[in-house]
């Protein structure tokens, strides 16, 4: 496969999980502000490390502002319009290796968000819009799942597509929990149910976290799901299952392994087999942090030996 053909899939996976997980984490907000009445746009910029972009174009920083920021301002590289395009321009090129399903589904999205953005701002409905991006995305994943042929376009389009799960996963994670927690302990920090739901909402898993627990809940089973249970499928370790098996395939495929292919399976493996005490004992942020820090030197590896970036 020549490496401009893998760089396109890497990223079209990438930027539309950005374009879900944004949209998920918008959704969720924007909840929370109406059943608290509190604005969380410094901590929601905080996640996508924009939190000097965000207020230096709105001082006044208003939860409005910051979905207008975070949905349709083109000079923001991480907004929903600024993703979803950058997405399809990508699978444009790969045509022949996406099918109809994907692809009509993909240039649909970009074609509903286009036509928001040359609508008068006020006329906007922001939150249909983020409910048809997360519904959109879905459907797109779903047909990924269901028609793609199993070859070495679909791992690489796997790998950016769960790499950055894992990244929006431990962002979110690390920004809300130690916004409740200030400290890092989960005893000194709020037990405000909506608040910890919340944050559970951003990946989708409400619903799960009472079913695999059935119990109120604590700020150190929402780390232990969000980060270690590999059987949900927004989690960091499930991501990094995902990226390992992929990254396996494609060596069987071309016969080969490279750096990429150690640092894919040592991060599992430091996430498979870690305990959730012995992550709080030596601090969830540190944890957190060294987790962000060798994803990105993982993704900068892949681009190396595949890529040529």
């Amino acid at each position: 496969m020549l490496s401009s053909t893998a760089k396109n899939l890497y990223w079209m996976g990438r930027y539309l999980h950005r374009a879900k997980n944004t949209a998920r984490v918008l959704e969720s907000t924007q909840r929370m502000a109406l059943q608290s009445g509190a604005s969380e746009a410094g901590t929601v910029a905080d996640i996508y490390a924009l939190r000097t972009e965000f207020f230096a174009r709105h001082p006044q920083g208003t939860l409005d502002d910051l979905v207008d920021f975070m949905t349709l301002d083109d000079t923001n590289p991480s907004s929903l319009v600024s993703t979803v395009r950058a997405a399809r321009n990508n699978a444009r090129a790969e045509r022949n290796n996406l099918t109809v399903d994907v692809w009509e589904s993909l240039n649909a999205l970009w074609l509903d968000v286009a036509t928001q953005t040359r609508l008068p701002r006020a006329a906007v409905d922001r939150g249909a819009l983020l409910e048809m991006v997360t519904k959109q995305t879905t459907m797109i994943a779903g047909a990924t799942q269901s028609t793609l042929l199993r070859d070495d376009a679909y791992c690489f389009l796997q790998i950016g597509s769960y790499l950055e799960r894992a990244d929006n996963t431990t962002r979110v994670l690390d920004v809300k929990f130690h916004r409740l927690c200030p400290d890092g302990d989960p005893q000194h920090g709020s037990a405000d149910y909506y608040e910890w739901s919340e944050i559970l909402a951003c990946v989708g898993a409400v619903r799960t976290y009472r079913r695999i627990y059935r119990s109120r809940i604590e700020p150190t089973r929402v780390a232990e799901l969000m980060v270690l249970r590999r059987d949900l499928p927004r989690s960091v370790h499930h991501c990094l299952w995902q990226v390992d098996l992929s990254m396996r395939e494609l060596a069987e495929t071309y016969g080969t392994r490279g750096e990429a292919d150690r640092q894919a399976g040592a991060l599992h493996a430091h996430v498979r087999y870690a305990r959730i005490e012995d992550v709080f004992e030596a601090g969830l942020r540190p944890y957190l942090e060294d987790l962000g820090l060798r994803m990105a030197q993982l993704s900068d590896e892949i681009g190396r030996q595949f890529l040529f970036e």
